[in-house]
């Protein structure tokens, strides 16, 4: 993959994670803040946990940093997939927010 098509998917990615939150907020009471700066995205828990996911241009990868860990994730048969357990981006999101909030959120 070129840095270009990294780019490309990569800013697809933070944008979907971006419009996530706004339809989790308008749809429940999770009250998430988003807050993007450059190639990076954190997301704020009325808990005062966060999520933190930012590019990793040099290494062609996206990583997520939440209270169950770190992880890696490269773009491969057209999804984001974790370098070490193969988990999809979204369902590992999915799940960290979900406990981070204390209920059901689906990113996608």
């Amino acid at each position: 993959m070129t840095d270009p098509e990294f780019m490309d998917r990569a800013e697809q990615l933070l944008a979907a994670v971006e419009a996530s939150c706004d339809r989790i907020n308008d749809e429940s009471d999770a009250d998430l803040d988003n807050q993007r700066v450059g190639g990076m995205v954190t997301l704020a828990f009325p808990n005062g946990s966060q999520i933190v996911v930012n590019l990793q241009k040099p290494l062609h990868e996206v990583w997520l940093a939440a209270q169950s860990g770190g992880y890696h994730y490269r773009f491969a048969d057209g999804q984001w997939r974790d370098t070490k357990g193969g988990a999809e981006f979204f369902a590992q999101l999915s799940r960290d927010a979900s406990a981070q909030a204390g209920q059901a959120l689906v990113f996608s």
